[in-house]
């Protein structure tokens, strides 16, 4: 039977993590005896039960980590897939991955089956369904058992947990701050990720340096849709109509359809458009013209997001949630010539 109230609502109510919330309820030596105490009577309060599988299974090591990723789509991601099995291997760790094809109920399936005792530990990227609907129960839930959770990428969302990703906002102020100290005024800006998550901040990014340059911030130029149709019919109309000197793709695909607009209309790039994108290193030199990309390095990603987990898993991490923030590198490829 479903608990009265979960260890996510017990940490809101008393305004704590959740951690502390299961480490009060298990009598853990790290938390003040007023604080387990609080947790302890508001538990009991609301009729909170934990889970009998959680309090009973004491589990072994497997020496197996999970990784769950939101799409194979973008070679990002086998990047980051990369790194991870180097260092959990290092370590004497086994990767098993699993895909959540963007979907929360996939998600839940997949945490359900990993907090049987698989696995020491997650390694997540969320899934665009989760961060719409901000449903992260599942992923607290492993608290529960004690099951250590790392965010890798996609950690603009609203849980304190370890995480490792890029800043994003800052990666494209600075493409904004490099094409406007090569004298270009009309920058736009392609997104086809939508405005949550990483897109978000890649448009804030965007926004903060247009006004920190003194650039109206205009919606002409900032051209959301997931509706790949749209996209390049708004691509379209920036280059012919607006007549934009740079293009900025905020995610993979707007990046190359860019690109590929660009030519078809018979633009020239660099010479009339420039293009900065999201392009994987292994290809973006052999596009032609080859295109100039941010450097997300997903390899040190999934290294540092490996590393990091396994520390946690042996005990050997801080108290607080660890947070990681790699910079990023923009790529100067033919795109970007002047």
């Amino acid at each position: 039977m479903r608990s009265k109230i979960t260890l996510k609502e017990l940490a809101k109510l008393l305004n704590v993590s959740v951690s502390t919330v299961s480490k009060s309820l298990n009598d853990s030596p790290e938390i003040s005896v007023k604080t387990v105490q609080r947790v302890k009577e508001l538990a009991q309060l609301h009729n909170y039960r934990p889970n009998p599988t959680a309090v009973n299974l004491k589990r072994s090591r497997t020496g197996n980590i999970a990784v769950i990723v939101p799409n194979i789509s973008n070679t990002f991601f086998a990047k980051v897939l990369g790194g991870v099995e180097t260092e959990a291997r290092k370590l004497g760790f086994q990767v098993i991955t699993y895909i959540s094809n963007e979907s929360l109920q996939l998600e839940q399936q997949i945490t359900e089956l990993i907090s049987n005792g698989i696995v020491d530990g997650l390694l997540i990227s969320v899934s665009e369904e989760t961060q719409k609907l901000k449903s992260y129960d599942h992923i607290y839930q492993l608290l529960e058992y004690e099951i250590p959770v790392v965010l890798f990428d996609r950690i603009n969302v609203d849980m304190e947990l370890d995480h490792v990703g890029v800043n994003d906002k800052g990666s494209i102020y600075d493409a904004v701050k490099f094409l406007h100290s090569k004298n270009q005024k009309k920058i736009a800006l392609v997104c086809g990720l939508g405005e949550i998550g990483l897109g978000k901040q890649r448009i804030d990014g965007y926004k903060q340096a247009m006004q920190d340059l003194g650039l109206p911030v205009e919606k002409k130029y900032m051209l959301v849709s997931k509706d790949v149709p749209a996209v390049k019919r708004g691509i379209k109309k920036l280059i012919l109509e607006e007549k934009v000197e740079a293009l900025i793709g905020l995610d993979y695909l707007s990046t190359l359809l860019s690109s590929r607009v660009v030519q078809e209309n018979n633009i020239k790039i660099p010479e009339q458009v420039k293009i900065i994108g999201y392009v994987n290193e292994d290809f973006a030199p052999f596009l032609w013209p080859s295109i100039s990309y941010v450097d997300q390095h997903p390899l040190l990603m999934g290294e540092t997001a490996a590393a990091l987990l396994i520390k946690r898993i042996q005990k050997q991490s801080a108290k607080e949630p660890e947070k990681t923030i790699i910079n990023t590198e923009l790529k100067h490829l033919d795109s970007t010539k002047f």
